[in-house]
């Protein structure tokens, strides 16, 4: 396919040594007694995992390991913003008839969530998936944006436009976190090619008599249950204690680019209390933090223009984040409630957002679940777009079934 080419991360030998450099002169802050996590990340922890990065782990093997997917990268032409080449994985299924689905990835997540649903999704022949996973601009081992104004809706182009590039003319996505709001706002700009949504960050209000009558009463007269409560719990907890870091990153992220771009063990704290509080006593080891925090490190644009995308979407006026949380019609739309998410709310509050289709309630799992339950994120999936499922035979000839192939790549 032309301008597609394969795509080998290589981090130079020099950019090692000099991480190496940093990581043995850090200078560690003290502590308070019993501090526990209240302050963010602990001291012992943060000391513990730079010795291990230091003189333990191994990127030449996580990178082994990530050269191991189907790595491409292509340019993409941005309205307004010239040509960006962003990285991806593109996995095609050995299924006749395999879904195409794109994967859209948020902060400080990256192309590497897909690593544990990829092999389920493509293989199945069960609801099988042609699975696509960008990284997006700013992130990952795409290209870096240098212009003011890079929101949503270029986000939401680049992903289209790759999808077209790659032959998927109609497909689904998925999303969470920031590809939450990507994905709602390509639902939004390209309901004839984007045929059905799946999320799994719900961001629905309580629902409004003159909007949603059904909802509104549903809602009104039905009492919490022990797990609306302890969501509303999950969703106060997130917003008086848990985003402190949103309000600096939506304000001045340049400020706090210079720690993250000079200091890896600035980039490493940052990172590693998010991977702690939003997830669902996920058991991570060393070596998965260490490569979830190496792939900002190493790449290409750098950690700090992770950032921008905070920056620009709450300084947008036109398809920002609010109106994703908005009924947007026509593309049928599939929720996935976890426990630990960030904000979790009510059925009916999601019920407000879309024509939804599929709708699930997990007793475990939270913001990064296609890493922390991959097995239940994917089951899911399947009962969406399978036989039976409110999302069957949305792609025209593609309902996940058939003949098995020999399995392909592009």
């Amino acid at each position: 396919m032309a301008s597609v080419e394969p795509f080998t991360v290589a981090v130079p030998d020099s950019e090692l040594e000099r991480l190496s450099q940093k990581l043995s002169t850090t200078n560690f802050p003290d502590e308070l007694d019993e501090a526990g996590w209240n302050y963010g990340a602990p001291l012992t922890d943060i000391k513990r995992l730079t010795k291990y990065w230091q003189e333990k782990y191994d990127w030449r093997k996580a990178e082994a390991k990530i050269n191991e997917l189907p790595n491409y990268r292509t340019p993409i032409d941005i309205d307004g913003f010239g040509t960006l080449d962003i990285h991806f994985i593109h996995q095609k299924s050995p299924i006749e008839g395999a879904i195409p689905l794109l994967f859209a990835h948020g902060w400080p997540g990256s192309f590497h969530e897909v690593t544990k649903i990829l092999p389920l999704l493509t293989s199945s022949t069960t609801s099988s998936f042609h699975l696509v996973a960008p990284s997006h601009p700013n992130f990952g081992f795409s290209s870096s944006v240098t212009k003011r104004g890079f929101s949503l809706p270029q986000y939401a182009e680049t992903c289209h436009k790759l999808m077209l590039k790659l032959g998927y003319t109609h497909y689904v996505t998925q999303g969470g976190d920031w590809g939450c709001f990507i994905t709602r706002i390509m639902s939004l700009l390209y309901p004839d090619n984007v045929r059905a949504a799946h999320i799994n960050m719900i961001r629905g209000h309580a629902p409004k008599l003159f909007s949603n009558p059904i909802l509104y009463f549903q809602h009104k007269f039905s009492p919490y249950s022990a797990r609306e409560k302890a969501a509303a719990a999950r969703t106060n907890w997130f917003l008086q204690e848990g985003s402190g870091y949103r309000h600096e990153q939506a304000s001045k992220p340049q400020t706090l680019g210079y720690s993250l771009a000079d200091s890896p063990i600035g980039l490493l704290a940052w990172i590693y209390e998010k991977l702690h509080d939003w997830t669902d006593n996920y058991p991570w080891t060393d070596d998965e933090i260490l490569t979830w925090v190496s792939i900002y490190w190493h790449s290409t644009a750098g950690p700090a223009a992770s950032l921008r995308i905070y920056y620009e979407v709450t300084h947008s006026k036109d398809l920002n984040r609010e109106r994703t949380e908005m009924y947007i019609p026509k593309v049928k739309l599939g929720l996935s409630h976890f426990p630990k998410e960030l904000t979790v709310v009510p059925k009916t509050w999601g019920r407000t957002m879309g024509p939804v289709v599929f709708q699930s309630e997990k007793e475990k799992g939270g913001h990064f679940a296609a890493w922390e339950c991959p097995e239940e994120f994917v089951a899911d999936l399947r009962v969406m777009f399978g036989k039976g499922g409110g999302a069957e035979g949305v792609v025209e000839g593609k309902n996940g079934y058939g003949v098995e192939k020999g399995r392909a790549r592009l």
